[in-house]
C-alpha cells in the first residue's frame, strides 16, 4: 500500500499515513485538529536483489577479475576513459553539427545567388524587350 504524506495548514506538521488508493484522504490533523493538505514527496524506492542492472551487470565483470587495489585503479582509469570517450563523442557530434550547419548555409547562399541571377536575367530581358519596342515605334 502507498504511503501518503499530509501537511497541516495551521500547525504545518507533516503526517505520513499508509492508505489504500481507493480510501478517502485525511481531512483533520491528528496533532491539532486543523485542516490537512495532501503533500507531494519523492518516493523512496530502492531496488535490491538480483535482476537489476547495478547488482548483476555493472560490477560483475570488473569485480570478478580484479582485487581491491586493482579495482580502485581500474575504476579511476575506466572513469577517465569513459569521460574521454564521452568528450570525444561530444566533439564528434559538435563537428558534425557544425559541418551540417555550414552545408545548410552554403546551400542557402547558392539558392540566394541563383535567385538573384534569375531576377537580374529577367530584368535584363524585360529591358531588352522595352528597348526593342521603343526602337520599333
Amino acid at each position: 500500500m502507498p504511503i501518503y504524506e499530509y501537511v497541516c495548514r495551521s500547525c504545518e506538521k507533516r503526517t505520513e499515513v499508509i492508505q489504500r488508493i481507493n480510501e478517502s484522504p485525511l481531512r483533520v490533523c491528528p496533532h491539532c485538529g486543523g485542516k490537512l493538505k495532501k503533500a507531494f514527496s519523492v518516493p523512496a524506492i530502492q531496488f535490491k536483489g538480483s535482476g537489476f542492472y547495478i547488482t548483476d551487470y555493472a560490477r560483475a565483470k570488473s569485480e570478478s577479475a580484479k582485487s581491491g587495489a586493482e579495482k580502485a585503479d581500474a575504476g579511476a582509469k575506466s572513469e577517465k576513459a569513459e569521460s574521454a570517450g564521452k568528450s570525444e563523442k561530444a566533439e564528434k557530434a559538435e563537428k558534425a553539427e557544425r559541418a551540417e550547419k555550414a552545408e545548410k548555409a552554403e546551400k542557402a547562399e547558392k539558392a540566394e545567388k541563383t535567385e538573384k541571377t534569375e531576377k537580374t536575367e529577367k530584368a535584363e530581358k524585360a529591358e531588352k524587350k522595352k528597348e526593342k519596342k521603343a526602337g520599333e515605334s
